[in-house]
């Protein structure tokens, strides 16, 4: 323990994370510093890594003081420059291998099938040369190898659903393809995955279907500890999300095959010293999991969740690791039982007439304490111009909500719903 304040710089720091970190115990032992904004990492429709690298070095070499950690919980490219920075001014993290290794989604299912059975049927497409894989069968899922916020991911049930979405993948991968080549060249790569690329291929992989859960855990010195299990519950008849609710329902023993599965996963790839979140289905009727995909960083999503439930957010896990300490998260010690992230969701093209004021958040917050609203989609804007939407629907709002049971969870949600009027025009 150092004798005064550490600092600590945060890619993509924003209002809500900020708050978040300020929610940690021993808050006067940090200080944090805004290595780049989220407006600064997501100017650009592709993503300028270098100059991103060059822009963060730039900073923390004009600082005047100790660099103690580097800090991250976006996805791609926050989730490889954290590795990549770190290394460079020898600071704890997890290696660059370990991490790309969770975020190219071929690879990732290449070391998923050395440490279990927890997966979907897989095989790559030639995106110049596109041919449906005969040893899968409809419906299929086609993917980028690497992309983020289910950006470019499309559900396809037959022949020309196929070469549809193989054309749509192939004229956007190039936005995300060609900054993830650039790490994958700071690699010693398997033949397979250096073929594939970052923007040569896509990933093709059968439907899979059932519960969808998400395992939060950290790996500290090469054991695995899993803190939470969270639901993701989606809107009925689609793939989008409408919350995710912390602690999950699933029976126990579910629960102790899940986290069987993510720690041989996280052992396997290498993934140490980091935080983690790994994707499931659970089918119920076959009684069988499959992992979705496996994240090298928190959710920073579910953070208030914690924070609502066990009383501190899962960002303490990551704060500690960054600084070379053994994570202290506490548990069950918040105000409440049950307490989900919800998305409000439109599933079609509009133009936002109107969109909720300050007033509004400001009632909402009054009338069910302790809400948290971040409006997404805002007054004057177009739904389809929102960044890092999925394929098939545009967030217009999210909401963090405590409560005691799931029951005032969701009466909580409904008298949210009505206090934040949207008009649209199409």
């Amino acid at each position: 323990m150092v004798s005064r304040p550490e600092n600590v710089f945060v890619l993509g720091l924003d209002e809500r994370n900020r708050e978040l970190l300020h929610d940690l115990p021993h808050l006067a032992s940090y200080r944090f510093h805004e290595l780049l904004g989220k407006e600064e990492l997501m100017e650009d429709e592709e993503v300028p890594l270098r100059r991103l690298l060059e822009k963060a070095e730039r900073r923390l070499e004009a600082f005047d003081g100790p660099v103690d950690a580097i800090v991250g919980y976006w996805d791609f490219p926050v989730s490889s420059m954290v590795p990549i920075l770190c290394e460079r001014h020898g600071l704890p993290t997890a290696s660059l291998e370990s991490v790309v290794k969770c975020e190219n989604k071929y690879w990732s299912r290449l070391e998923q099938q050395k440490a279990c059975d927890a997966h979907p049927p897989f095989a790559l497409v030639d995106l110049d040369d596109p041919r449906r894989p005969r040893e899968l069968n409809f419906p299929m899922w086609l993917k980028p190898v690497k992309s983020y916020s289910s950006a470019l991911a499309f559900q396809v049930k037959d022949a020309e659903q196929f070469d549809d979405a193989v054309s749509q993948i192939r004229e956007g991968i190039g936005g995300i393809g060609e900054a993830f080549d650039v790490v994958l060249s700071m690699l010693d790569l398997p033949p397979e995955v250096a073929e594939a690329g970052g923007q040569d291929a896509c990933l093709a992989e059968e439907e899979i279907s059932g519960r969808q859960l998400t395992v939060e855990g950290y790996s500290i010195d090469g054991k695995v500890h899993c803190y939470g299990v969270v639901d993701s519950i989606q809107y009925e008849g689609t793939s989008s999300f409408l919350r995710y609710q912390y602690p999950s329902s699933v029976p126990a023993d579910i629960a102790d095959r899940l986290i069987d599965a993510s720690s041989r996963v996280v052992r396997q790839i290498g993934l140490d010293n980091s935080t983690f979140n790994i994707e499931f289905f659970w089918d119920p009727e076959r009684d069988r999991i499959n992992i979705v995909e496996v994240n090298p960083r928190l959710s920073q999503s579910h953070a208030p969740l914690f924070e609502y439930v066990d009383g501190v957010p899962n960002h303490e896990c990551m704060i500690s690791l960054a600084l070379g300490r053994a994570p202290q998260l506490p548990y069950r010690k918040g105000s409440y039982n049950v307490a989900g992230k919800w998305f409000l969701r439109r599933f079609s093209d509009g133009y936002v007439r109107k969109s909720p004021s300050e007033e509004d958040i400001a009632r909402v917050e009054r009338e069910v304490p302790d809400t948290i609203v971040d409006i997404t989609a805002t007054q004057g804007g177009r739904l389809s111009d929102l960044p890092s939407q999925d394929s098939y629907s545009y967030e217009l709002a999210a909401l963090y909500i405590g409560a005691q049971d799931e029951d005032e969870l969701k009466s909580k949600y409904e008298r949210c719903i009505d206090l934040l009027p949207f008009e649209f025009d199409e």
